[in-house]
């Protein structure tokens, strides 16, 4: 590991493997095939929740959306987890460069944006599970029963990320490729009936054009590529397995986008006020039956199954890292004696979910939103500060771009951001500003322990 050889006082001995515990080096570490997977379902898990930007603005622009909006967003993104996840490989992720970069307060901010946003994502999938479950069993559909299923869903799932990463990860792969399947055997059944006139049309005439539920469902069907970035330290070979893993990750969430909205699209007449989330369901039964829509719905849930625990991976082990680098106490890392997992981070992570998964998701979704924009900004200016503080780390990957062209592909999605920021309301901008400060209290707070040594963290990595 030649990036935490070279850089001296700032590469913390926990990127190196010498220093991982003995419980760590034994653990089976997370190969390429459930890597690409566990990536898919941290930004996609397939081409579930894309319908909404058909009823937001037409086939065409849908289309031209999912074709052009991962040059301008998901390839940055991309590139610059490739090149920071191999450079410092050590769980964390983004916290770790925002950490080297600017320093142990913005190392901290990160690890607040960036988890809050993360946990209230995950609180969304045992009730996305659960509004499926209602459409067999209407008991579910309010009151005491809906509450429990949604309490069994997420302890039951969380239970499984416990088991370990590994398990986790091929788990994945079996999920992934089972939700995936419904769509391809409605792209097949599609084909004879596509008329291609149908994907150029702009929308039906007095539906009125939502931009912004356009563009929203874009980011939320394309972002999260950095989350896997926390696992780093728990994959086999690091440096090369991320760059092909990330690659392979995109290729297979651009086909999964695209294929089936063009084989939707194209097979059946436009009734654009239907295309909401779900309605891929009724298009399969459009198309071949109600067996297909079956299908599709059951490969709905394994898809939010799948999304739940990439999430809720990427969540603990984010915790994990924070605690080496000193921004949590060093209790929050503790990992299970029989898997390995860091049980704290998982078990915090899903209380938080508990309770947030019974609340109004308006604007807390929103504010989600416009939290994880903080959090990417201070990314890209952490990418392009690392690339002039530390221009002789050891990169196993490097985008291939002279600084100039770094600035100018953070520049372009950093517009974006600001445009979400922007939209937000003022409910909005209020929660997510006492939640910044409420990281910043946190910080201080945690400054003052260390100081007065009321808890223990792991001092001897700390980056100051």
């Amino acid at each position: 590991m030649g990036a935490t050889q070279s850089s001296n006082s700032l590469s913390p001995p926990l990127l190196a493997d010498e220093e991982e515990p003995a419980a760590a080096k034994n653990s089976k570490k997370l190969a390429l095939v459930p890597l690409v997977f566990l990536i898919f379902f941290e930004v996609a898990g397939g081409p579930y929740g894309e319908e909404a930007a058909v009823g937001a603005a037409g086939p065409l622009f849908a289309i031209l959306g999912f074709l052009i909006f991962p040059f301008i967003w998901s390839i940055p993104e991309a590139l610059i987890t490739a090149e920071l996840a191999t450079t410092f490989p050590g769980n964390g992720g983004f916290v770790i460069w925002a950490h080297k970069a600017f320093g142990p307060f913005w190392g901290s901010m990160m690890g607040s944006w960036k988890l809050l946003s993360g946990v209230i994502n995950l609180a969304s999938y045992p009730v996305l599970c659960t509004d499926y479950l209602k459409l067999v069993f209407p008991v579910f559909s309010s009151g005491i029963p809906r509450y429990i299923a949604i309490l069994i869903f997420t302890l039951a799932l969380s239970f499984l990320n416990y088991t370990g990463l590994s398990v986790v990860g091929y788990t994945a792969v079996c999920l992934g490729v089972v939700s995936l399947s419904p769509f391809l055997v409605l792209t097949l059944i599609s084909l004879p009936k596509i008329d291609a006139s149908r994907w150029i049309s702009l929308g039906e005439k007095g539906v009125k054009k939502d931009w912004r539920l356009f563009f929203n469902t874009l980011f939320w069907n394309l972002n999260f590529w950095d989350n896997a970035s926390t696992l780093a330290g728990e994959v086999e070979q690091p440096q090369k397995t991320f760059p092909k893993a990330l690659f392979s990750a995109g290729i297979l969430t651009c086909l999964g986008y695209l294929i089936p909205l063009l084989a939707a699209t194209g097979a059946t007449p436009l009734d654009q006020e239907k295309w909401v989330d779900g309605y891929f369901a009724d298009v399969a039964a459009l198309i071949a039956g109600d067996w297909l829509k079956i299908w599709v719905e059951i490969g709905a849930v394994l898809s939010l199954i799948g999304l739940y625990e990439a999430q809720l991976s990427s969540c603990a082990y984010q915790i994990l890292g924070m605690t080496h680098i000193g921004a949590v106490p060093k209790l929050l890392g503790s990992r299970s004696e029989w898997f390995n997992t860091p049980w704290v981070g998982i078990l915090l992570s899903t209380l938080v979910a508990l309770a947030v998964c019974y609340l109004n998701f308006a604007d807390i979704i929103s504010s989600v939103n416009f939290l994880y924009s903080l959090g990417m900004l201070l990314e890209f200016a952490s990418f392009l500060r690392l690339r002039r503080k530390m221009p002789e780390a050891d990169r196993p990957y490097r985008v291939p771009l002279p600084f100039a062209g770094l600035v100018v592909m953070c520049m372009v999605p950093s517009v974006f951001l600001l445009y979400v920021m922007f939209v937000a309301n003022w409910t909005v901008i209020l929660v997510c500003g006492l939640t910044s400060v409420g990281g910043v209290v946190w910080y201080f707070l945690m400054e003052l322990c260390r100081s007065r040594m009321w808890i223990d963290f792991e001092d001897d990595l700390i980056l100051h």
